[in-house]
């Protein structure tokens, strides 16, 4: 079994009821045993471009998605630019978080970073210590290997069912379940 860590996937079992989480991938950036678990929602695009939020954006063709319920006031980023963007965090190989946004202006700017190359997050979601393991234990979440393919080529529609295909066996059938109640 795989456990919670930086790098991986969160995925929710099908029947989860909080709108939040209904269906949804979580890549988790941070995982920790005294501060607890922070991520972003990969599968739940919003109908907002990044540069409606920043005023003096560089304009980039680039979606926006919903993170998570936490500070929804907040603006996050995932990339795969974390070589030449300072302050870059690494979550799994070629993956990053954040880093510096002044820069990160300047690439887009300089044609250096596409939408291809990022993804941006209002909120993010969160777990205090402890509460993320809670969680899977009434069987919540099960935790996949993280693939870059997942945020920055695959389609977010189909995000859930893919990552659970992929998984193999008993996935596999999960991922078939309609996603409403009626259709079964």
């Amino acid at each position: 079994m795989i456990k919670p860590d930086k790098g991986k996937l969160l995925v929710s079992e099908p029947f989860m009821m909080d709108g939040n989480f209904k269906r949804s991938a979580v890549l988790l950036c941070e995982h920790t045993q005294d501060e607890g678990t922070v991520g972003f929602i990969l599968n739940k695009p919003i109908d907002m471009k990044i540069e409606e939020l920043v005023g003096d954006f560089p304009e980039i063709e680039s979606q926006v998605y919903y993170g998570g319920p936490v500070a929804n006031d907040t603006l996050h980023y995932v990339h795969n630019v974390g070589e030449i963007l300072d302050n870059s965090v690494e979550v799994s190989k070629g993956i990053y978080w954040g880093g510096d946004f002044e820069k990160l202006k300047f690439l887009i700017k300089s044609g250096l970073v596409s939408p291809d190359n990022i993804r941006f997050f209002l909120g993010y979601s969160g777990w205090s210590v402890g509460q993320l393991e809670a969680e899977m234990e009434i069987g919540s979440w099960v935790i996949a290997n993280m693939d870059p393919n997942y945020i920055f080529k695959l389609s977010p529609k189909k995000l859930w069912e893919e990552i659970l295909k992929n998984m193999g066996s008993v996935y596999s059938v999960i991922s078939q379940v309609p996603d409403s109640n009626n259709l079964n």
